[in-house]
């Protein structure tokens, strides 16, 4: 039977009365009628006896009733679960994201979003801005969050900017770097980074640092400096202010900070799933309230 004949034998069972169950159904009594002799022929039974009174349920109708009951209530409750389905967000988010960001910033948001939506897999791919949006180009994942401005042409998000400092345990100003025997302490980048602060260097100094040391990883470098092993640059997005030792802001030619961008990217259409979705809505909530902590 179709689920509408089950319909009709629901509300016949309820009604018993040939009127009330045509008024209920918005069809004729004797197109009642003649639908109920056609589902009781494909049954091969009566399911229903008529009378002056009304109707009468048979053996045989007991059994196809609550056959009939137990179809529609587990359609209504399968309808229920799908509605509740449309309001929950479950599947699979699969980010991307700078080492910078995954190691500084990620895990207060990824914190919050696991909390609210538990029934989310993350799939969680660290790296080059520019590993990042090759794996977008290929569709393995559905948010890149990336450092610099990246060329991309799909949807394209600023999150935030932070600021870049000198750190040092002695050194306190630009000026000292010129006389300092300390090692400049660099670490591994983005290209656009290493050009930014070759760039500011060229404008202040007429030649390069006396001596360099470069180590794989931001907090590698950071730890160097904070043993007084030699000074670094680092964005503000890797500082405290209980870190001890001295931090100076960096300013380019025209007497601007030097800041760092981070973007969220995505293809338009990763937006449509709803885990994606829910997570690039956190994100823009919690970017503009990023503090900072570098005093």
């Amino acid at each position: 039977m179709h689920l509408s004949e089950f319909k009709i034998l629901h509300v016949l069972a309820q009604e018993l009365n040939m009127r009330k169950a045509s008024e209920r159904l918005y069809v004729s009594q004797p197109a009642l009628s003649q639908r109920l002799q056609t589902i009781e022929n494909s049954w091969g039974t009566k399911i229903f006896l008529r009378s002056q009174k009304g109707l009468a349920v048979t053996a045989a109708g007991e059994k196809i009733i609550a056959h009939v009951n137990a179809v529609i209530q587990d359609e209504e409750r399968l309808r229920e679960e799908l509605e509740s389905l449309s309001r929950e967000i479950f599947g699979t988010l699969r980010l991307a994201v700078a080492s910078i960001i995954g190691q500084y910033w990620l895990p207060q948001s990824l914190k919050k979003y696991v909390s609210l939506y538990p029934q989310v897999n993350v799939s969680l791919i660290t790296g080059w801005s520019s590993e990042i949006i090759r794996h977008l180009y290929e569709d393995q994942i559905h948010i890149g969050i990336v450092r610099g401005n990246p060329e991309w042409r799909g949807e394209k998000i600023h999150l935030f900017s932070d600021s870049l400092y000198l750190v040092d345990t002695d050194i306190s100003s630009i000026e000292e770097l010129q006389s300092t025997d300390k090692p400049f302490i660099q670490f591994k980048s983005h290209s656009t980074y290493y050009q930014d602060i070759q760039e500011w260097w060229q404008d202040h100094f007429n030649v390069p640092p006396k001596k360099t040391i470069i180590v794989d990883q931001i907090e590698t470098c950071k730890q160097m400096a904070l043993h007084g092993i030699g000074y670094a640059i680092l964005p503000s997005i890797s500082l405290q202010s209980s870190d001890a030792f001295h931090k100076v802001p960096l300013f380019n030619r025209d007497g601007e900070r030097m800041k760092r961008d981070t973007w969220m990217i995505s293809q338009a259409s990763s937006l449509e799933l709803k885990q994606v979705e829910a997570f690039v809505k956190l994100v823009n909530n919690q970017s503009g309230n990023f503090g900072l902590n570098v005093h």
